[in-house]
């Protein structure tokens, strides 16, 4: 069984995912058995065939493939509902997030505290255009200030938590921008870790700054709604009285 589950969202990265698949076999080889599914978001360039010859190479590759593009937080849920490990860990397909970090990245979960339910990369010293550093820190200073979720940036692909968690979380298009907020929400702990940021290998964003903008105010209010009305109340088990039937 594995002990880790890496999911990587991408769509039209045929220049970078062999390389990103080669940097995470180096990562996490000495830590342990792991699997590695890259949802293919719908792709149109050469990587589905690229991914299919290598999984004749690497037995611990899956590929799950959109029919149409659907958007990075489809792409996640897709990947950690078909992850086969209690641990999941996230990496953007572009190559811009190092699978070096990887063993960092898990390392809080594996440590035992059962109260740690996501671990949250936060990235420094940046490899982006000034505009989409401006727009990232424009975004991540009002979402901390209405969600208050602790987090200085949300937009880094590298992410870890526990898959039962995660699949408890309500879901929605763009869900992977807020999972700090969502997490909390819910009552786990969430542990923030410093991660390196790299410059694009070839291709280019399948985003633009004005998409970004538009879609973030409304699924920040609706954020802002579900942590407003989370339900308190928490089930417990009522102990069987001795002598009471079946």
């Amino acid at each position: 069984m594995y002990f880790l589950s890496v999911v990587i969202p991408a769509r039209n990265e045929q220049e970078n995912i062999l390389v990103l698949l080669d940097g995470i076999e180096t990562a996490l080889r000495p830590i342990g058995d792991h699997e590695v599914i890259v949802v293919d978001d719908g792709s149109v360039d050469a990587m589905p065939g690229i991914l299919r010859a290598r999984m004749a190479t690497q037995p611990n590759l899956r590929v799950l493939r959109h029919d149409r593009s659907a958007g990075q937080s489809a792409a996640v849920h897709s990947g950690v509902l078909a992850a086969t490990a209690p641990l999941v860990c996230t990496l953007d397909g572009d190559g811009q997030n190092p699978p070096e970090e990887l063993p960092r990245l898990v390392a809080p979960l594996l440590a035992g505290d059962p109260g740690i339910g996501l671990v949250a990369g936060q990235r420094v010293a940046r490899s982006d255009t000034l505009s989409k550093r401006l727009a990232s820190r424009a975004a991540n200073g009002l979402r901390g200030w209405l969600l208050k979720d602790g987090t200085r940036d949300t937009g880094c692909g590298l992410k870890a938590f526990r898959r039962d968690a995660f699949l408890r979380l309500p879901y929605f298009n763009h869900m992977h921008r807020y999972l700090p907020a969502l997490f909390a929400r819910d009552g786990w702990v969430v542990v923030h870790v410093d991660v390196s940021h790299r410059s694009r290998g070839g291709g280019r964003s399948n985003y633009s700054n004005l998409q970004r903008a538009l879609v973030g105010i409304v699924d920040l209010l609706g954020v802002a709604w579900l942590i407003r009305r989370k339900k308190q109340a928490t089930p417990h088990a009522m102990p069987r009285i001795e002598g009471q039937g079946p």
